[in-house]
């Protein structure tokens, strides 16, 4: 007998072990077993309450565990598939290729994540930004310092729970098969990614750190192979692309190439924070969250008109319990970025609130023709970082100042590291940018009865929600409309949105170059 029950239950029930096994084991006959397979909290109500899915078995073989086992064929000598990148989209597509038996090569222009630590510290303390080892580039990619947050609404891309349980597998915690809005944090994903890069060396399989890529090596209108910043060559039977959305230099190399790119629209903004204890306050209706409940999330959504033209506002990868990071790529540029420990306990709540930007609204960049968006993006970037004396330090606003266009005399305290710049974000942000958010975060203080206040900070700019390029690929083989066995992947390319997209595009893209090009 394999059953599912569906309780709502109290957070205090739900959400602590013991005692939800004291509320189900007295309902189960003698024999049965019980696992917890799923768990949403519902805030909705004056009263929150966690919807659960109970699954009844009556047999030791659980018929939900993990299906998915690290691939045990040694691939040393296996025909090969170049991976440049190695976040979700380039690991994911190494895993995949181990599965199929083909050997995956990856090239990292960063360091490996361990190594990585030692360079955010540097961005933080000493404003130093190495444009090969930041936030952005190194292994494990923008993700792995981040909330790890692996919620996606792209579930007709592929096998959402393989991904999830591949994780798993290589040390996530079990929760995340569990959880509605699941994440790892990031004082656990490091961890996660050196299991993940374990098993690809292990099984033949190799990742070269501190190796950029420079050039392309195409032959007879296909692409067989890179060269490295230290001269080196590799050719192999084709080449995944997953650079990620801020690999300039790669865009700029298929630009010299005539490799076909294009401008993509994307979106553009601020970072807001608020003390995590009135987001709870919000969401949950009450003064105290208590112990069982987690630190509260939000997601705001509004439509801005202006002009006559109509774009959308929205909050972008919040984090609750978290921290505001810098995650420029090079000198003399201010971006920022959220993320979150696994607990989220910190006791700030920050989220991305961005103006989705379309390339109608780029006239003043055309001129940079498939760079359009790319060139609008670098140049508010560098204006916030010369606005705040050409550091890392960034622009900020109290949100009520923000919105009523008034210089802060004095800032809140905020998580973000490198420190505060009280600046009038109007001169930091285009015009047209600046009032729509203006207009964004009102309808949200209405929707959201608290949300616009003077203990909130807005800090400048949030410019890296996804690629500003897109590198068009076939729709049936996944191929490059232009060039053969060129492979785009991932965020870097415009197909995905997060870990988990990235981690579907990459696996996908790996079947098809094998599929075409790999006879295993």
């Amino acid at each position: 007998m394999n059953k599912i029950l569906k309780y709502r239950l109290k957070p205090e029930i739900a959400l602590d072990e013991s005692n939800l096994d004291a509320f189900i084991s007295p309902k189960i006959k003698g024999g049965a077993y019980w696992k917890l397979l799923k768990r949403s909290i519902d805030a909705r109500g004056k009263k929150v309450s966690v919807d659960v899915e109970i699954g009844l078995y009556d047999d030791q073989v659980d018929p939900w565990s993990i299906a998915y086992q690290k691939p045990e064929i040694n691939v040393s000598s296996r025909p090969v598939v170049l991976i440049v990148g190695t976040g979700p989209a380039g690991l994911f597509a190494a895993l995949r290729c181990l599965e199929l038996g083909a050997k995956p090569i990856l090239f990292e222009r960063g360091k490996d994540v361990q190594e990585r630590r030692r360079d955010l510290a540097k961005i933080n303390k000493e404003h130093i930004v190495n444009p090969d080892s930041n936030y952005c580039f190194g292994e494990g990619g923008a993700g792995t310092y981040s909330d790890g947050k692996l919620y996606t609404r792209s579930k007709k891309r592929g096998d959402v729970r393989r991904i999830l349980e591949m994780l798993v597998v290589h040390g996530a915690s079990e929760d995340i098969l569990k959880d509605t809005h699941p994440h790892i944090g990031t004082n656990k994903l490091p961890k996660v990614i050196a299991d993940i890069r374990e098993t690809i060396v292990s099984r033949g399989g190799e990742i070269h750190f501190n190796s950029k890529v420079t050039d392309f090596i195409i032959k007879n209108g296909a692409l067989k192979g890179v060269s490295l910043t230290n001269g080196e060559k590799h050719e192999g039977e084709g080449v995944i692309l997953a650079t990620g959305h801020s690999a300039r230099d790669i865009f700029e190399l298929l630009e010299a190439k005539k490799i076909t790119i294009e401008s993509k629209p994307f979106a553009l903004g601020v970072r807001v924070e608020h003390p995590q204890s009135l987001i709870d306050s919000i969401q949950y209706h009450c003064d105290n969250r208590g112990k069982y409940l987690p630190a509260a999330p939000y997601a705001l959504t509004t439509q801005t008109r202006l002009n006559d033209v109509q774009r959308g506002v929205f909050s972008f990868c919040m984090c609750p319990g978290g921290f505001i990071v810098p995650s420029a790529t090079a000198p003399g540029e201010v971006v920022v970025n959220g993320m979150s420990p696994s607990r989220r306990d910190s006791k700030f709540a920050n989220s991305g609130i961005v103006v989705a930007i379309e390339n109608s609204d780029l006239k003043d960049f055309q001129k940079h023709g498939n760079f359009a968006a790319l060139a609008f993006q670098s140049a508010i970037e560098k204006k916030a970082c010369e606005m705040t004396g050409g550091q890392q330090k960034a622009p900020a606003q109290r949100l009520s100042d923000f919105i009523g266009n008034q210089l802060s005399q004095n800032l809140p305290d905020c998580s973000y590291q490198p420190g505060l710049v009280p600046t009038k974000l109007s001169e930091v942000l285009p015009d047209e940018i600046n009032k729509r958010l203006q207009m964004g975060f009102k309808d949200f203080g209405k929707k959201s009865k608290g949300y616009v206040t003077s203990e909130a900070v807005v800090v400048g700019v949030e410019s890296r929600t996804s690629s500003p390029v897109h590198i068009p690929r076939k729709s049936d083989t996944w191929e490059h409309i232009q060039l053969k066995r060129l492979f785009p992947c991932g965020e870097g390319a415009g197909y995905a949105g997060g870990i988990m997209s990235a981690a579907i595009d990459g696996e996908k893209c790996a079947e098809k170059l094998i599929e075409q090009y790999i006879n295993v």
